[in-house]
């Protein structure tokens, strides 16, 4: 059991936003509970009373009341709020607890000066920016693509396509020409909203040639809008508009197009590290339900806060952050490297923004405990009351840093959900307390449980995770699957009628949870099955590794397989024997001998998404004979190069 870092204040009940939804929930429902157990017990049984609850609590804005909650319960198929008619941007715009002079948006990055956006502002942008599209005609369906950072244009882009009932989509500008033509050939959108390079610490990126490279392979486009970003005194490409026009002055006034709750609000993709990226299509009323439930409730956000995730705009904790205005929190955005000028600089950022919660990613808070960084003493981190973890397991070494170096005031929350529900649904909340290296609960509303290869549900003990209620945030579905074909081979192919994530989990007896790693990359040595990250934790605890990658080639023949351990040192640093045998010491004593490797490799850089996920199972691929181009969609990857070492041993391997 993993050390107890963290407990809620004696009067959390009073003081937070969960506390004042048990309170709304005994005076308007008559339920009492006396504990997140309990709570999140009702919250996966009756499923009409809690989403109905979240819909009435949080005074959702909707042009017409639905005529039930849950008409059909079933998955996939699930309908949600039949009848209802809303948008997810008038519901973002309304900024509870906000006066028109507050700040909401706060953009900070290494292209330009900082940004402030008051409420009044943000309506003010969005407005222009929707009579711009209409302009352009776009209607509701009608795609509308960004190729653009994190940066305030971007947010007001998709809050004006929101509201026309128009449907977004967004890739970071550091996706090379193929990934995102692999995304946007599919959905076709008619507008294409594209920076013109940015600046990346102190390098410069220009993007003019992708843009003209994107633009001609998507025959779709009638409009392009160019952001003049990286140089504002350039002008647009004679064919395009430049931003001010899209947000020219008009009299028109801000409209919000009512729409079905399962209306495509905007479309995420899978990484895409193998085959074409699965475009996975979210609706207005999942979205924002889920939003409103999760921020409010699991991170106590609210119009006192200023809310900051470091992101990128493809991926999907961007679109998480910039539902923050809805429950009236205060966003920080970021665009740059996130270790320029060293790794402090998002912590000093949190300073100067009066930051209350920092989120981040577990590979970024292990890089600060790994460059022996002390936050607390590069910054002033008073504000901060929150530290969000996910995009890969933290250890419980990363809580332990997080609680030494930063603050042991904060509420550490690591979560961990996907693209294909755009939340986290196990994660933290503010009326339990944090344990090392453990996730605290299941989320409201989230039927998560484990279970064993047999199918039957498992506590205490490694599973698969799956779902087996439905949640709003579901999928409506994927992008020109009509039949939902692959809808269902994508989630519930495996268990009928329960969706299966992908994931390990094991849920302890107190309802905290600990992920170890795909499910699809895993270990399995003498049919036991190993997590990949607890594999990490060991190796990258050596001062002599700075990054690994481990996978199982399994045997045809039912025997053990091989393991393969693959590390990057730090700089100087060579692979030898004695090095070899420290790091089997140190998995065979902190794991177990079935965790000791039959080959180590040194290589220059493991692969990793763009969103900083470890490739394991595109490697496998490579090592087992596929060549690179179908193992891996190299425009996904942050260094699609890393992948030529491997394919290089594939072939000695296979030489010998």
């Amino acid at each position: 059991m993993g050390d107890m870092l963290w407990t809620p204040p004696a009067d959390v009940r009073e003081r937070s936003r969960i506390g004042g939804y048990l309170r709304w929930l005994r005076e308007h429902r008559g339920l009492d509970f006396a504990d997140y157990d309990a709570l999140w017990r009702w919250s996966t049984t009756d499923l009409d009373g809690f989403w109905r609850s979240i819909w009435d609590h949080f005074e959702v804005v909707a042009h017409t009341p639905p005529a039930a909650t849950l008409a059909e319960r079933g998955m996939p198929g699930a309908r949600w709020f039949p009848g209802a008619t809303l948008n997810y941007a008038e519901n973002v715009l309304r900024m509870p607890g906000r006066a028109d002079d507050d700040p909401v948006v706060i953009a900070h990055g290494q292209t330009r000066a900082p940004v402030t956006l008051t409420a009044g502002e943000l309506r003010e942008q969005v407005r222009r920016v929707s009579a711009g599209l209409r302009r352009l005609g776009v209607s509701a369906g009608d795609r509308v693509a960004a190729y653009a950072p994190n940066i305030g244009e971007t947010y007001v882009l998709l809050l004006a396509t929101a509201s026309l009932g128009a449907i977004f989509s967004s890739c970071a500008p550091e996706f090379g020409t193929r990934s995102v033509t692999d995304r946007w050939q599919q959905i076709e959108p008619t507008v294409l909203v594209a920076v013109d390079g940015y600046r990346y610490g102190d390098k410069a990126v220009d993007r003019r040639a992708e843009v003209a490279a994107i633009r001609a392979a998507l025959p779709s486009l009638r409009h392009t809008v160019s952001i003049g970003y990286l140089d504002p005194t350039g002008s647009a490409p004679e064919d395009a508009l430049g931003w001010e026009d899209l947000a020219a002055p008009t009299d028109e006034p801000l409209t919000f197009t009512p729409v079905p709750f399962d209306h495509p609000l905007y479309v995420l993709y899978s990484s895409g590290t193998t085959g074409l990226p699965k475009p996975i299509v979210h609706g207005h009323g999942g979205i924002l339900l889920e939003h409103l439930k999760m921020l409010a409730l699991h991170h106590d956000l609210g119009p006192a806060d200023r809310f900051f995730w470091f992101t990128t705009t493809g991926w999907m904790m961007w679109n998480f952050l910039v539902s923050g205005p809805a429950v009236g929190a205060t966003i920080v955005l970021f665009d740059g490297n996130p270790a320029h000028p060293d790794l402090g600089g998002l912590w000093r950022l949190a300073a100067e923004t009066g930051t209350t919660y920092f989120g981040t990613s577990a590979p970024f808070l292990l890089a600060c405990r790994k460059a022996a960084l002390v936050p607390r003493e590069v910054a002033d981190l008073s504000a901060l009351r929150g530290v969000g973890s996910t995009g890969a397991p933290l250890p419980a070494e990363g809580f332990h840093w997080v609680y030494e170096t930063v603050s042991d005031r904060v509420q550490l929350q690591s979560l961990s959900g996907g693209t294909d529900v755009c939340t986290g649904f196990v994660g933290g909340v503010p009326l339990l307390p944090v344990y090392a290296g453990e996730i605290a609960c299941r989320a409201l509303g989230a039927k998560v449980e484990a279970r064993s290869a047999d199918g039957t549900p498992v506590l205490g003990e490694l599973g698969e995770l799956v779902i087996t209620e439905p949640m709003p945030s579901m999928p409506v579905g994927f992008w020109n699957d009509p039949d939902g074909v692959r809808y269902s081979e994508a989630y519930f192919d495996v268990y009928p009628g329960v969706w299966r994530h992908g994931d390990w989990i094991t849920i302890n007896g107190r309802g905290g949870c600990v992920i170890t790693g795909r499910s699809d990359a895993t270990l399995n040595r003498g049919g036991v099955r190993l997590g990949t990250a607890e594999f990490y934790s060991v190796v990258e605890g050596l001062d002599e590794v700075l990054d690994s990658v481990v996978v199982h080639l399994e045997d045809d023949e039912g025997g053990a397989g091989e393991l393969l351990l693959f590390v990057v040192l730090a700089e100087g640093l060579e692979l030898d024997d004695p090095m070899r045998a420290a790091i089997c010491r140190e998995l065979r004593t902190a794991l177990s001998p079935r965790h000791v490797p039959d080959e180590i490799h040194q290589v220059r850089a493991v692969p990793r998404t763009l969103s900083a996920k470890k490739l394991e199972v595109p490697v496998k691929k490579i090592l087992t004979g596929t060549p690179v181009d179908q193992a891996a969609a190299k425009g996904a990857l942050a260094n699609p190069e890393s992948l030529n070492a491997f394919a290089a041993l594939a072939q000695s391997r296979a030489t010998t």
